[in-house]
């Protein structure tokens, strides 16, 4: 049996208010997480994954009440990420309405926070979500792509791979892997990483950078061997319509849920 391709929509949210950037910097506005979230949900997006981009930077806990909102609005799965660095934290997450939570910069600095939210509430609710940058110096920038946490702020000196593979052995149940070169350029998925980490480990990998068309949903999920594609601009600003995609990533081969 094939297992489908999942879209996801995500929701960067700065302040209560979902914003995008470009490579992590230059961010605008693009609206209400809650309204946005229906909207996504409404038009076929398989799953929605919110982002509290800024409460590791700013040292504070995930905006719950943002998260109850827009929980109220969904029918589809809902990950939740940003601030999250205690079980108790998860544990507020999930009585919010999340389905899982995303952690990044907290299992970083103790890798045992995995195991911890695992075994409380099953690898299926735990996502570690690392944004990767291509090591450009190396004579494989790949193989050598570097961890940074903090929003994309910080050099870990861990290797992409490596910290999948510990993350799937501590528990976790998805990796949501973020190519910050190709972050908001909608010049593609880094489906060359993506697919090296695929290759690594057993769970599902979800991809996330770059997206801009059909074919690089496409790329990605079969050529990148990725579980799921994520992308954020293209769907808040009306860019390209999740029926549609489906549609089309469809006729390219890709196995997908299509809306009704």
């Amino acid at each position: 049996m094939t297992l489908t391709k999942r879209i996801i929509a995500c929701l960067d949210v700065n302040a209560g208010r979902v914003v995008k950037g470009v490579q992590f910097v230059d961010i605008i506005d693009a609206g209400d997480p809650a309204e946005l979230a229906h909207r996504h949900a409404e038009a076929g997006t398989d799953e929605i994954v919110l982002l509290d981009i800024t409460a590791t930077h700013e040292g504070r806990g995930t905006l719950i009440d943002t998260v109850k909102r827009t929980a109220k609005q969904l029918f589809v799965p809902f990950t939740v990420g940003g601030g999250i660095r205690t079980v108790g934290d998860a544990a507020a997450i999930f009585d919010a309405g999340a389905d899982k939570v995303s952690i990044n910069s907290a299992a970083i600095a103790r890798p045992e926070l995995i195991d911890e939210i695992g075994s409380r509430f099953g690898a299926q609710a735990v996502i570690v979500a690392i944004d990767a940058r291509r090591a450009t110096q190396s004579c494989d920038p790949v193989s050598d792509a570097e961890v940074f946490a903090s929003g994309g702020r910080k050099s870990t000196g861990r290797k992409v791979v490596e910290w999948a593979k510990e993350a799937e052995e501590r528990g976790a149940g998805e990796i949501l892997l973020t190519s910050m070169d190709a972050d908001g350029t909608r010049a593609g998925f880094d489906c060359e990483l993506t697919a090296r980490v695929s290759e690594a480990v057993q769970i599902p990998v979800i991809a996330s950078g770059g997206a801009g068309n059909a074919q690089h949903f496409a790329d990605v999920l079969l050529d990148g061997k990725a579980d799921a594609a994520l992308a954020a601009s293209i769907f808040h600003f009306g860019i390209a319509d999740v029926r549609e995609l489906k549609k089309e990533i469809a006729k390219r081969g890709v196995p997908v849920r299509l809306p009704c």
